[in-house]
């Protein structure tokens, strides 16, 4: 009778709302008190000033910078606003999170693609990418697939390897937008749940997918950056490309963390949300702090126009010139 008791004792102390759906809007905002409506208030702030930094930007790289650059460097600047903005969405409207974090790594694909066409494009462009490297050797044991495999051959670059390497990238974007996509109309009919880890559900399968083909896409982003990154020092390509793993560690991995633990109950309920619903807030309210100073550090970065980079043909002819002077003319702005 007492153990019977006792297994009853911590299922009555359940609270209903921890076993519903994730809470209207206007149920999170009938609930804030003080502290929770200046946090919100902040974060929204935040969110909102990233959006108008970033917009400014566009209009000013749109008049200084030619084309295709400025359309490559719009979308890479713009992956930190538009998942902050989007993680203020998902943190007023919990049951939107789900098309919430659908468009911001639907965007984000799309920057994995874009990070190695501005490596290409700072280098003058495939054709004068071609002609710099081509026949020299790539270096393909860098991460996440092969940072271990020392064993694997540098490999000629050549104009096939390089479409490679761009489909590599580019078939992320696609598949993931389609991908995601399917994930909405499942979810919509009742049959994606991220907490329906049996074998017959949908989430067990589309998400180990979709994370093969994130890791098949940074492969690529990786090789082009490990060979190309001396030649690109002078255009602060190392931060730059800090940067959009920054925002990939965080937008991808701690979310997951942070999802991961809601599913297990590690993340408390706290009504009017239940475990999940509550690790989907606090994962949003981190991301917009994070996106705002990463959006901050980013106009920093690409607030500059730029000279070419002189041709291989000039490097070879003045090989100790260039060695003493910075192969690109930065101006700040």
């Amino acid at each position: 009778m007492n153990l019977q008791a006792m297994d009853e004792a911590p299922n009555s102390t359940i609270h209903p709302a921890c076993l519903q759906e994730p809470p209207l809007a206007i149920d999170v905002i009938k609930q804030l008190d003080v502290f929770d409506f200046c946090l919100y208030s902040v974060l929204t702030l935040m969110s909102c000033i990233s959006l108008l930094l970033y917009l400014e930007q566009c209009i000013y790289i749109y008049k200084k910078l030619p084309y295709p650059k400025k359309t490559t460097i719009i979308w890479i600047n713009g992956a930190a606003p538009v998942i902050a903005t989007m993680s203020c969405f998902g943190m007023w409207i919990p049951r939107a999170v789900m098309f919430t974090d659908m468009t911001s790594n639907c965007y984000f694909a799309v920057v994995v693609y874009k990070v190695l066409v501005l490596m290409i494009e700072e280098l003058g462009g495939s054709n004068a990418f071609l002609q710099r490297f081509s026949g020299k050797t790539f270096r393909i044991n860098t991460g996440p697939c092969c940072c271990c495999c020392l064993c694997l051959p540098r490999v000629p670059m050549s104009r096939r390897l390089l479409f490679w390497l761009k489909l590599g990238a580019l078939q992320y974007a696609i598949l993931k937008t389609v991908l995601s996509v399917l994930a909405i109309v499942l979810w919509t009919n009742g049959n994606f749940d991220l907490s329906d880890l049996e074998i017959t559900g949908t989430a067990i399968w589309i998400n180990p997918f979709i994370g093969v083909l994130t890791i098949i896409s940074l492969w690529p982003v990786a090789i082009i950056f490990m060979n190309t990154n001396s030649f690109l020092r002078s255009l602060k390509i190392v931060p730059k490309y800090a940067m959009y793993q920054l925002v990939l560690v965080l937008s991808q991995l701690q979310t997951s963390i942070i999802n991961i633990l809601a599913l297990d109950g590690t993340i408390a309920c706290a009504p009017p949300f239940s475990s999940q619903a509550r690790g989907s807030m606090l994962s949003q309210q981190m991301m917009i702090m994070e996106m705002f100073i990463i959006t901050l550090v980013n106009r920093f970065l690409f607030r500059r126009t730029y000279e070419a980079l002189p041709s291989e043909t000039v490097d070879n002819d003045h090989n100790a010139k260039a060695e003493l002077q910075p192969a690109v003319m930065e101006h700040d702005v």
